[in-house]
């Protein structure tokens, strides 16, 4: 199936502006806590480097990867760790950095599995979150902005690993 840019969602400017507002308050809410970040790839890599640029505090990174969606456009609700924290993080306090959040599935079994692992406090930081599209409960203490139910596109996401580069996010629409 083939796919085009549709329209831009987000401009740059605004997602700059929201993830340095982002930045600001997670640098408030960890000062002197030391938390570690963890990137949820590969979508999520960009808004993670454009987040720890604009904190003030110290923080450490370590990423995961998981796959729910392989090359479709929907999520197929069976998630799968392809890489696992580097770091030992009982004790710790973490933040799960993801670029966006649909039905909840995915980010929910994160959660499930770094609360196994004893650490001081989980908070979730999202770029995105679909409107609507949640059949979970799910707490997301940092979140840049709320989009439709629209596969998008730009700032890290991908369409069968297109389009990451864009500085914007867009919806995509099948030619």
């Amino acid at each position: 199936m083939a796919y085009e840019i549709d329209e831009v969602l987000i401009p740059e400017e605004e997602l700059k502006k929201r993830t340095e507002e982002i930045a600001q308050e997670i640098s408030k809410d960890y000062k002197g806590k030391n938390p570690i970040l963890i990137g949820i790839l590969r979508g999520a890599f960009v808004f993670l480097s454009d987040l720890i640029r604009k904190m003030d505090i110290e923080v450490e990174i370590d990423f995961m990867a998981v796959s729910s969606y392989g090359n479709a456009t929907h999520s197929s609700g069976v998630v799968r760790i392809l890489k696992d924290l580097s770091e030992n993080v009982r004790g710790r306090h973490l933040i799960i950095v993801e670029d966006i959040v649909d039905t909840g599935l995915t980010l929910n079994y994160l959660i499930r599995n770094l609360q196994a692992r004893e650490p001081a406090s989980i908070e979730v930081a999202s770029l995105l979150l679909k409107e609507g599209c949640q059949k979970v409960p799910l707490k997301i203490k940092y979140l840049g902005f709320k989009i439709p139910d629209r596969f998008v596109v730009g700032f890290g996401l991908d369409c069968g690993q297109r389009w990451r580069y864009l500085p914007y996010i867009a919806t995509v629409k099948k030619v």
